[in-house]
């Protein structure tokens, strides 16, 4: 039957090509090797974001008076919801975690080096889209945790130099947060973010297939003497590895959907005096508790605005390592950028740490 659906399929489609790709593609395999499936990983588990979250929307009601007692409703009336919604929950961290962990093997191997500049540049572009995810979808359950702190993290978004207090106003629908401002994360979240998403996802896997897999410098430099590095087939053996690692991912998100079930908290009060210990999602620590640490005033300047124009830049930075890498291009060794991605690895898992205990 599948031979006969495959037959049908290419006397309209003319699959021949596509059947030659495959049969032909190779994966290299090296020590490194272990690193090319986190992002196969990343990719199932925005398909498992998408999943779950449609069937979400079939129950949620995105308004001030509602939405909380909606997601109340999934939890405790809707068969499998309270699952369904932990599952959500517990893979958009995981999805994040993943994707940090997928930048950071790629700034490692220095894989941006040319000819795949355009590959990191989808892919950082992707990194900035999983946390807009995470900071619009925070809102939605609107309960007391996520209404706090994402007043704290519009604020800072006010906070940037001539444009701040715009970009906080278009983000809140006004000056503070409100019904406007959950309308809004609600679009960015289920129509916005996922239609560049998508379409940026398309492009970054577009361009992993057609430039093949990055090797280590060091190999790189054997293979340009002569000596042939050992392949597998990307099908059926490259994907078996990769559909195994799938599953690992998604016993690890059903144990923690099952054992560890997201809180719900109470529902948002406007009015209500902010709760102790308001913080944002694990993500946004390191940034957050440096903005803490910055004095109000530095050079005359306030404090939160050099911080949030510093991490900007530090964003600008990661935009352009391609281009301003010029060793790795060459096919040399950078130790700068090596040191530099070390530093910023030890700092965001400091800081994490450090916000997520700090008083």
């Amino acid at each position: 039957m599948m031979h006969t659906l495959v037959d049908w399929l290419d006397e309209r489609l003319d699959l021949s090509s596509i059947k030659h790709f495959v049969a032909e593609k190779g994966v290299p395999i090296h020590t490194a090797e272990v690193w090319y499936y986190l992002g196969g990983m990343t990719m199932f588990l925005f398909g498992v974001q998408v999943f779950t979250g449609i069937l979400l929307l079939l129950y949620y009601r995105p308004s001030s008076t509602e939405a909380y007692e909606s997601v109340q409703f999934i939890v405790t009336q809707v068969k499998f919801g309270w699952l369904i919604r932990n599952i959500h929950s517990w893979s958009a961290n995981l999805l994040i975690a993943l994707a940090f962990a997928h930048f950071f093997s790629v700034f490692f191997l220095k894989s941006y080096r040319k000819p795949r500049g355009l590959t990191w540049l989808t892919g950082i572009f992707l990194l900035f889209l999983m946390l807009g995810f995470g900071f619009s979808g925070y809102l939605l359950p609107w309960n007391e945790l996520s209404f706090f702190a994402t007043k704290v993290g519009t604020g800072i978004a006010g906070a940037v130099p001539i444009i701040g207090p715009f970009t906080m106003r278009v983000l809140r629908g006004g000056d503070d947060v409100t019904g406007a401002t959950l309308s809004r994360f609600y679009g960015l979240h289920v129509a916005i973010l996922p239609a560049i998403t998508t379409a940026l996802v398309a492009a970054h896997l577009l361009l992993v297939q057609q430039q093949g897999m990055s090797v280590p410098i060091s190999i790189e430099k054997e293979e340009k003497a002569g000596r042939k590095l050992p392949q597998m087939k990307f099908f059926p053996n490259y994907i078996l590895r990769d559909v195994l690692a799938w599953y690992v991912v998604l016993a690890v998100v059903a144990a923690l959907a099952a054992f560890y079930p997201w809180e719900l908290g109470h529902k948002a009060d406007p009015f209500a005096v902010v709760p102790p210990g308001i913080r944002p999602e694990w993500y946004f620590l390191a940034m957050f508790h440096t903005l803490k640490l910055v004095p109000s005033h530095v050079l005359g300047f306030e404090g939160e605005h050099l911080g949030v124009v510093a991490f900007g830049l530090v964003a600008l930075f990661l935009v352009l390592v391609p281009f301003l890498d010029r060793r790795a291009s060459r096919g040399e060794r950078s130790p700068v950028f090596t040191v530099l991605a070390a530093l910023g690895l030890v700092y965001l898992v400091v800081f994490t740490i450090i916000g997520h205990y700090a008083k």
